[in-house]
């Protein structure tokens, strides 16, 4: 799969919203720009809508290079002794996270946000999600990503509550 146009206003967008979640607004686009399901490997673009709108709470289980193309990415990261870090990019900014790293919530920016993920996977599983309480937890494998995608649905809602 091959994108030649990076015109936002062009690339092919999946739209999540979340309106069962009640600590903060999610609501986020992606798209799947290129994947190797041999090498686990997965590149995407992640766009958070204006006024500080959120993905799902979750923490990266491959490692990660992300890059700011527009706006910002906020990040609050919880701390394995109960705290919580804040971390913010801004166009430009560039990261690079090992495989595990900690659970976070991320947002834009009030003016939303652009970011390109480019994913490694040493078990083909990508993120670790986490419902309302710490005990309600799943996965989202390279192999589920490119499926769903080409299923036309939404990837990262629990396995049971995938919908298009």
């Amino acid at each position: 799969m091959n994108h030649n146009n990076y015109n936002f206003d062009q690339v092919k967008w999946r739209e999540i919203k979340d309106e069962s979640c009640k600590d903060y607004k999610v609501d986020f686009k992606y798209s799947l720009l290129g994947y190797d399901l041999k090498l686990q490997r997965l590149d995407m673009l992640l766009k958070y809508a204006p006024g500080n709108s959120h993905c799902r709470r979750h923490r990266h289980i491959a490692s990660t290079m992300t890059l700011v193309l527009e706006g910002e990415q906020h990040l609050t990261e919880f701390q394995a002794n109960g705290t919580t870090k804040k971390i913010v990019r801004k166009k430009g900014d560039y990261a690079f996270a090992k495989h595990d790293a900690l659970p976070h919530n991320e947002h834009g920016g009030v003016s939303g946000g652009t970011v390109i993920l480019s994913m490694l996977s040493p078990d083909g599983n990508l993120f670790e999600y986490f419902g309302d309480n710490s005990e309600d937890r799943w996965t989202v494998s390279i192999a589920d990503f490119v499926n769903n995608w080409k299923n036309g649905v939404t990837y990262g809602g629990k396995p049971n509550m995938i919908t298009k």
